[in-house]
Order: structure tokens, then sequence, then C-alpha cells
């Protein structure tokens, strides 16, 4: 009898805690169940979220923020043109396709100083991008997004960036294209971005490059204006190294020694690249890496792994070099001693739902393994990564969870707080930002639970096609 008391003693505390984990879960569990898509889209706009952690400025701008951009740049002495028809100016076979500066491209978006040093031929293929017509322009807006259902991983890699071109050399245009992302993730409850964006290879109007230190000026200055600073998003920068690139190790050296010296503002560095060429295999760094250490202190990796389609170790070797985030992680699951390894932490997956069914890694969302890192304790976030490319935001990863996984009101307060706790940020500025964040979602929730759907009355989501196509959530753009 003393055994049976000891052991009701023991487990009542654990039956009363679960309990009350339920009971105050209970108001978010009646509310997925009797909301509309609508409804339960405007609670996500509406929830507090945390950070973005794995976020490419060039791939987050919205068509129309870029093309609004590269027209205010003419106040800069910056005119750009893009190709609106191919007039075969060019010997067949002579242009690598396949490369950065493929031909046979259209919306090939240039600046002045490139545009003067083409042919007559190849000049009569551009055009002005303040005089392209109606359905010029709108075929132009549709060539940096994924719109179409044959479009995937392929048109993303090999013709989405190029098309950018000069667009994205510009400081002023990303500056203009950070403060769009944290006015629009401001409006719906973000409170951190770790975007990155790298300082090198920016073009000045006169074709001439920029130096780091003046690019890295012009994006400070642009943070520090009145309307950026009213957004409250807090933005810190990661720098990246094209992994397969041949000159990977000595860019990785120049940003070593980069981000050293510009610690207030540039807190990690990331490797981007498909994975499937070969060439950027992780191990390729490693004694790079090593002998980096030996010179510069507490420099964070967040580095692209296990977004391929087949089996590899890529997680295992990139942890190895020192990672302590993985951006996608998809095929973690096919490595079950780094899943064992990864439980409870210190490291984290960063999840881009969206971007892995939208370039193929998975053929729908219930094939995708996030709920399984999820609940079993791998500490994931949810993250937009090239958001402007899919037409979607923040919420819509949210959305895609809640709905395809049933999440609990824990379970996303838990990956808001990931999404904080596992940033680069310094650590006074990350333990302000998570106090805000549990006073932020604490006030949410008693708000709602007080007022039920009243207390969203004000709340005016924004939506874009993602959803609109694959929900049939159609909001207002702005």
């Amino acid at each position: 009898m003393r055994r049976l008391a000891l052991a009701c003693t023991l487990i009542a505390p654990l039956l009363f805690a679960s309990a009350s984990a339920r009971a105050d879960e209970a108001w978010f569990e009646k509310f997925k169940a009797q909301a509309t898509p609508e409804q339960m889209y405007r609670f996500l706009y509406a929830l507090p979220k945390g950070g973005d952690l794995h976020n490419h400025l060039s791939g987050a701008g919205l068509s129309e923020w870029w093309w609004q951009a590269a027209l205010d740049q003419q106040a800069r002495g910056y005119t750009y043109y893009s190709k609106v028809r191919i007039n075969n100016c060019i010997p067949y076979g002579s242009v690598n396709e396949y490369g950065n500066d493929p031909y046979y491209l259209l919306f090939h978006t240039i600046q002045q100083t490139s545009y003067d040093k083409l042919d007559a031929c190849q000049k009569s293929e551009y055009k002005r991008l303040q005089d392209l017509t109606a359905k010029e322009k709108d075929g132009w807006l549709n060539s940096i997004r994924l719109d179409k259902p044959f479009e995937g991983r392929d048109e993303f890699f090999s013709t989405h960036w190029q098309r950018l071109a000069d667009l994205d050399r510009n400081p002023y245009v990303m500056a203009e294209i950070l403060y769009q992302n944290m006015k629009a993730f401001s409006a719906e409850g973000l409170e951190y971005l770790e975007t990155m964006n790298g300082a090198f290879g920016y073009l000045k109007p006169d074709g001439t490059l920029f130096t780091p230190d003046q690019t890295v000026d012009i994006l400070r200055q642009r943070l520090a204006q009145r309307d950026a600073k009213a957004t409250g998003v807090t933005v810190r920068f990661q720098s990246s190294i094209l992994r397969f690139a041949p000159n990977a190790e000595q860019q990785l050296r120049t940003l070593y020694a980069f981000t050293d010296q510009h610690r207030d503002l540039y807190v990690g560095i990331n490797m981007v690249g498909r994975e499937d060429n070969q060439k950027g295999y992780p191990l390729r760094f490693l004694s790079t890496l090593r002998d980096l250490r030996k010179h510069y202190p507490d420099i964070h990796l967040s580095i692209h792994a296990g977004e391929q389609d087949e089996p590899s170790n890529h997680i295992r070797d990139t942890l190895l070099l020192g990672a302590e985030r993985i951006g996608h992680g998809v095929n973690l699951i096919d490595e079950p001693d780094m899943m064992v390894l990864m439980r409870n932490g210190p490291y984290m997956v960063e999840i881009n739902l969206i971007s892995n069914f939208m370039l193929g890694y998975v053929p729908d969302f219930q094939h995708h393994p996030f709920p399984e890192y999820l609940r079993i304790g791998i500490p994931v976030a949810l993250s937009t990564d090239d958001r402007g490319m899919w037409d979607s935001n923040l919420t819509d990863e949210y959305y895609v969870a809640v709905h395809e996984f049933n999440l609990s009101w824990d379970e996303i307060v838990k990956m808001g707080r990931n999404s904080l706790k596992y940033a680069f940020v310094q650590e006074p500025v990350k333990e302000k930002l998570l106090a805000d964040y549990d006073r932020r979602v604490a006030r949410f929730a008693k708000d709602f639970q007080r007022k039920g759907s009243a207390a969203l009355d004000d709340v005016h989501p924004v939506s874009y096609s993602f959803t609109c196509k694959h929900y049939q959530i159609c909001l207002p753009r702005q």
C-alpha cells in the first residue's frame, strides 16, 4: 500500500500538469474546430511570430517591389532595361545557356552601362523598364515568381536569379527590398529578421563597383531611417558563399574576415547553392574552416543541408563543419543517427514548407518530415526562404503547418520561441526579443480567450497567390 500511495503521489502532479495543459489549450482547439479557413488565416496573420531565420533577401522581394524599386532608382542615376524579344543577334551556340548570362531568356534586366555595351541588334531586344506595355509588364512581374504549374527548381535556379541580373546588384534596390520585407513582416507579427545578403559586387550607376564598406553603409543608413525603425523589426545579416563555385574556399576566407569586421550587423555565414551539384559537398570546406577557427572566434554557421532528392550524409557532415543550424533538413529523416543526436538541441532545423513543396523536394505536404521532427523533440522553426518567388509570406507557412499537421497552441509558441532562441543576434538583444515575444504571445492568447474572434476585428490580413491557388484563401495583396 505504501508503494501504491507513493506512486500516486508521484504521478498525480504529472496528471494534473497534463490536464492543466489540455485546459490551457482548449480555447485554441475549439477555435480550430470551428474556424473557417479565412478565420484561421486571420488568426495566424495576427499571431506574434518571433523571427524568420532562413531568408534570402534577393529571393524575398515581391515582383511589385522589384518593379517600383527599379523605377525609383532614376533619381540616383540608374536606368534599367529588360529583354522583351529575341532577334537571334548572336551566332548559334556562342553563349552558355546554362550559365549566369543566358541569351535566350526574356525579361533579363540590366542597367544603362550594361545596355550601352550591346550592339545595335541586341539593343533592339531591350526596352526601358518604364516603357514596357501593360502586357510586357505583366510578363515581367510573373517572370520572377513561380506562377505556372510546370515551373519548379529548374526555373527557380536557372532563370529567376538570372533575370534579376543587374537589378539585385544595386545596393539601394536591395535596401528597399529589405525595408519592404520589414514593413510586411511587421504587419504579420514578426520582430526579428536574419536575412542572407552580402556586401560584395554591387554596381554604381557608372558600372564601377561599390566597396563592401560602402554597401554596408547604405544598408545601415536605410535601417536608420524613420520608416524602417517604425516597423519595430530588428535586422541582422548573414553572408553566404556559393558552395560549388571554383573559388568557394577563398569566398569563405573573405567572408570570415568581413563578418569579423562587421559583427554588429553581420552575425553569421551560410553556404548556398544546389546540393545535387556535388562540387559543393560539405567536407570540401572542413580544412578551410578548421584553419579559420584558429584565427577568428565565434563566427556562427547556418548551412543549407538535406535539400535534395537522394539520401546523403550531408547533414552529418554539415554538423561536423560546425553548423549550429541546418537550412531545410528534408533528408534528415533518412539519417536516423542524426535524428537521435539532434533531439532536444543544441541544433535547430530551419523549416521551409512552401519552398520544399514548390521546388519538388516533397510531392505534397503530407510527405514533409516536419511534424516528425517537431514531435520527437528536434528544435524547428518556420521560415520563408525565397518568399517573393513563391508569392507568399510567413503567415502562409504557419497556415500550412496548422492546416496540414494540426499544430497545437504549445507547438506554435515553441516554434516562435525557437525562431529567437536559435538566432545569431547578440545575446542582450536576443534576451529582449524573447521577453517581448513571451509578453506579446501571452497577451494575444489572453485577448482571444476573452473576446473570441472579436479580438481580430481590427486585423486586416494580406495574402498572395500561394494561398489563393492552393487553399482558396484570396485576400487583398495590400
